[in-house]
């Protein structure tokens, strides 16, 4: 097993559709998670920015995510918005819970 990834997705929500991703990110995130899916979260910007990051217990259960041909389910959520977005993954080197 490798070290855990986060993936974040960035994008800019207008005002009145907010309560939409959010109301979406609940109903996301109550169903069944995928297999490897250690914590996902919705922060909120500034100037309408918002950020979905979601920490994963390796690249192995992100890419057979990716491999099993379903749109991930963040990626469809903004994408039902029709907003624009960008994303990275990050391999976790350090961490820290307290």
């Amino acid at each position: 097993m490798g070290a855990a990834v986060m993936t974040t997705i960035d994008t800019v929500i207008e005002p009145e559709r907010e309560p939409e991703l959010i109301e979406g990110f609940r109903r996301m995130t109550e169903g069944r998670q995928p297999e490897g899916l250690i914590r996902s979260e919705l922060l909120r910007g500034q100037g309408g920015a918002w950020r979905i990051q979601t920490t994963w217990r390796d690249r192995e259960a992100l890419l057979a995510l990716r491999a099993s041909g379903e749109t991930p389910a963040a990626l469809a959520l903004l994408d039902r918005l029709g907003a624009q977005h960008s994303h990275t993954v990050h391999t976790v080197e350090r961490s820290i819970e307290v």
